[in-house]
């Protein structure tokens, strides 16, 4: 039990005073076909904030970048091992990024370790957290020998914490190759995904309406 505690507060306290105080230091196209908007999120977007999916891409500070989402679609009755995208407002609430592989994209990212795991099994005391290997339970390892999690940002659907069976490791990732799909991530070039981790702010969400 004190084990998954100190896993949760890990998890919890991963926007940091560095990272708070790096954002303190920071700055604060219309759709072929309507997106229906669930009733949380209709009025309450912000153009200068938010990364919105949509039709022809995501759109993020006047920008519309390619994306690919899950094989499952866009749904808005997520379930663990769907393959689907949820429909929602997801905050970015943490980065994380290969240095073996890349210098550190801004002063909050958090490097993924060898042993670094994401438990997504539903049965779990630690479903939908950042774990450590050994780790008995379903999980993904983050230091993949692919390119796929060079650079992650998590988001917090169904996180911190998690429901039984409402999915895990919702992303935002590397694509493996243009209209590829994902497991239920967003998908995005590797140098706009770049792009994305150094203009993020505090408060910035992924929108995704039901297209």
């Amino acid at each position: 039990m004190r084990a998954t505690l100190a896993l949760k507060h890990e998890n919890q306290d991963i926007f940091s005073d560095v990272f708070r105080r790096a954002f303190a230091r920071r700055d604060g196209g219309s759709a072929p076909r309507a997106m229906r908007v669930p009733r949380s999120i209709s009025g309450k977007m912000n153009p200068a904030l938010d990364m919105v999916i949509g039709p022809l891409g995501l759109r993020f500070r006047g920008r519309r970048l390619p994306c690919v989402v899950g094989r499952g679609g866009i749904t808005e009755a997520k379930r663990e091992g769907d393959g689907a995208t949820p429909v929602g407002v997801h905050r970015i609430v943490g980065m994380l990024f290969r240095p073996d592989r890349m210098a550190r994209p801004t002063p909050w990212a958090k490097p993924i370790r060898p042993g670094d795991l994401w438990s997504d099994d539903p049965g779990a005391a630690d479903y939908n957290l950042m774990v450590r290997a050994p780790y008995e339970a379903s999980h993904e390892v983050l230091r993949r020998p692919d390119r796929l999690y060079d650079l992650v940002l998590w988001t917090d659907w169904n996180w911190p914490d998690a429901q039984a069976q409402k999915g895990s490791a919702i992303f935002i990732h590397r694509w493996r190759a243009p209209g590829y799909p994902t497991a239920g991530c967003i998908g995005l070039r590797p140098d706009h995904l770049m792009w994305v981790a150094r203009h993020i702010s505090a408060g910035t969400r992924l929108i995704v309406p039901a297209l």
